[in-house]
């Protein structure tokens, strides 16, 4: 086959590339360059996509003995991601950068490309598997290792999406495994650090970026009866489940710690309370996507993940009037509209949906 690899400049996406050389396919790795002003060198462990990384990218396929380019995405993620990123935050939402990155930038503008040009996959090195049922039909499923397992940020793929990825890390038992591969191999990088953070915001202070792009404007912090407990200097800085960076300046009548429970944009009000109040029992979206073929069923026993790292949940899911509603057996702890909810069934990622609207399991009465 004719291969397209996306080459970060890590070592997941070098041992990627290296492995679908060893497997015969004729392979072209190619850099997407995301950012106009890109920094030389990284900062720690932090952002991606600078200068230093495209040209740890260009020394692996020059290894390889591959062609090797980088293709300008700068204007498409800036409409796609940041620009996206800043408006759900402004309308009180807690997006996922790294979701509409792999939706929007690496399996719709890049794939596209690819295919456009001949190219029969894009490989990368995300974590996870794709299996082929009885019928043909490609599904996702979980990596090998869990721990590493990055199955949850691919969710929004789609049957068309899987039927051009691959996914050479999939089977591999730890990252540590891949680094001594990298090493084995002579790549420089193979003990580079893993980028992490929001890439375009490389400093980590997602506060202070917000306020620089949208402003900030005072506005009330307020209990969960309407009370007022104290003032804010932007509501889009902050999100649902948060307990840092109140300032209320005294406690609450129980002592108890307090934590963001819901952002109101258009009146500028954010609302604490408990943590028992971030207890949510159901969760719905409008917007969703099925990772190969959809259900069958109105309604059906699943697992739902919120996030990357969470644990998933055991929980029923019904397609109802346009949305996906999920029901977990348990409530699931300081859930923010924006979020992704990922459907599991077994290791399988069944699909997704964005977030739009939560259920409390805790009503106000039982404490403001």
């Amino acid at each position: 086959m004719k291969v397209l690899a996306a080459m970060s400049g890590g070592v997941d996406s070098a041992v990627a590339a290296a492995r679908a050389v060893d497997a015969g396919h004729e392979v072209v790795g190619v850099h997407l360059a995301l950012s106009r002003q890109p920094g030389t060198l990284r900062t720690g462990a932090r952002g991606c996509c600078t200068i230093e990384d495209s040209m740890d990218a260009q020394r692996v396929a020059g290894q390889l003995g591959i062609p090797y380019y980088v293709w300008d995405f700068s204007e498409r993620f800036k409409a796609d991601v940041v620009d996206d990123f800043i408006a759900e935050y402004t309308a009180g939402r807690t997006p996922n950068p790294c979701m509409r990155c792999n939706e929007r930038i690496k399996f719709a503008a890049l794939l596209d490309k690819a295919i456009a040009l001949g190219f029969d996959a894009v490989a990368t090195g995300h974590y996870a598997t794709i299996s082929t049922d009885a019928a043909g039909n490609r599904e996702l499923h979980r990596a090998a290792s869990w721990a590493k397992d990055q199955s949850y940020v691919l969710g929004v793929l789609t049957a068309e999406q899987l039927a051009h990825a691959m996914f050479p890390l999939g089977a591999t038992p730890s990252k540590a495994e891949v680094r001594a591969e990298a090493a084995e191999r002579g790549f420089l990088l193979h003990a580079k650090p893993d980028s992490h953070d929001i890439c375009f915001i490389p400093d980590g202070d997602t506060r202070g970026w917000l306020a620089d792009k949208v402003g900030a404007e005072p506005g009330a912090i307020l209990d969960r009866s309407g009370a007022v407990l104290g003032t804010h200097e932007g509501a889009a800085a902050f999100t649902v489940g948060q307990r840092k960076g109140l300032n209320i300046g005294f406690p609450a009548d129980d002592g108890k710690p307090r934590f963001v429970l819901e952002v109101r944009p258009k009146t500028n009000e954010v609302v604490v309370g408990p943590r028992e109040a971030l207890a949510i029992a159901e969760i719905a979206g409008e917007r969703y996507s099925w990772a190969g073929l959809a259900p069958t069923e109105v309604e059906f026993a699943c697992e739902v993940q919120i996030r990357a790292h969470a644990d998933p949940v055991p929980a029923t899911a019904r397609v109802l009037d346009g949305e996906v509603v999920v029901t977990p057996d348990e409530p699931l702890d300081g859930v923010a509209p924006g979020q992704t909810a990922v459907i599991y069934v077994g290791t399988r990622v069944l699909g997704q949906f964005t977030i739009d609207r939560t259920v409390s399991a805790v009503p106000v009465a039982a404490g403001a």
